[in-house]
């Protein structure tokens, strides 16, 4: 079986990036306070959601973090901080401060999904860096493949993305493909267009309305299970 994976709070959790930030900031000389850092990162991060499409490769990806630097670096003057940094300055400063970790049980739970012979594909709406933060959390060996919305040129829930995820995995068929995810905009209502059974992953409370058909984990130890009663009803169906 196909198991797709979403990344940022599927697979992955990105730290507060405000306190770091801060200090990498005052570390290069500027006076900012984690107020002026949230306010300004909030600015930033919403440019960067609206126009991560655009990096799908090292050079385009360059000046996609050029310009989110200084987006940010403007906000942060308008928020009121002192700061006399250059651009090269401030984009290591912001990448610095940005931290991505693995939630907990994510490593057992892929090696445990590999051991039951499921093939694994990430596909988030991310820029071409993906597999970078894939690497540094240490979940690039345990998985089989990874598609971002910049690389694939569709963003979930784009069938586009899932159909580069079946490619990736060496398969054509979503029906046996099951895509876990958080969002129920992007990653339920993605995989259900694209014909792959849907999972929500809700880390904190169960969302209040979950469409008929859409299993709910709270976390990815459980979805070895659901992808091993998938793989058991795709081996039960007949021609």
């Amino acid at each position: 079986m196909i198991v797709s994976l979403d990344a940022l709070g599927t697979l992955v959790e990105l730290l507060p990036p405000a306190p770091p930030l801060v200090a990498e900031l005052r570390a290069r000389g500027a006076e900012v306070s984690e107020r002026q850092a949230a306010a300004a990162l909030a600015e930033e991060i919403a440019y960067y959601r609206a126009h991560h499409d655009t990096a799908s490769n090292p050079t385009s990806l360059a000046r996609l973090r050029a310009r989110c630097s200084e987006v940010l670096r403007v906000a942060l003057l308008r928020a009121g901080a002192r700061i006399e940094l250059g651009e090269g300055e401030v984009r290591d400063a912001l990448l610095a401060a940005l931290r991505f970790r693995a939630y907990p049980e994510a490593p057992g739970a892929l090696r445990a999904l590999r051991r039951a012979g499921h093939r694994i594909v990430v596909a988030s709406n991310w820029d071409v860096s993906l597999h970078e933060a894939l690497r540094e959390t240490g979940l690039a060996p345990l998985v089989d493949g990874a598609i971002s919305s910049a690389e694939a040129g569709a963003a979930k829930p784009d069938p586009r993305i899932f159909a580069r995820v079946l490619a990736l995995a060496g398969g054509s068929d979503p029906r046996e493909a099951l895509h876990a995810g958080d969002s129920l905009a992007h990653d339920v209502a993605g995989a259900r267009a694209a014909g792959l059974r849907p999972v929500l992953v809700a880390r904190g409370a169960r969302p209040a309305r979950v469409p008929d058909g859409v299993a709910v984990i709270g976390s990815l130890t459980e979805l070895v299970d659901l992808a091993a009663q998938g793989a058991r009803g795709n081996t039960s169906e007949g021609p």
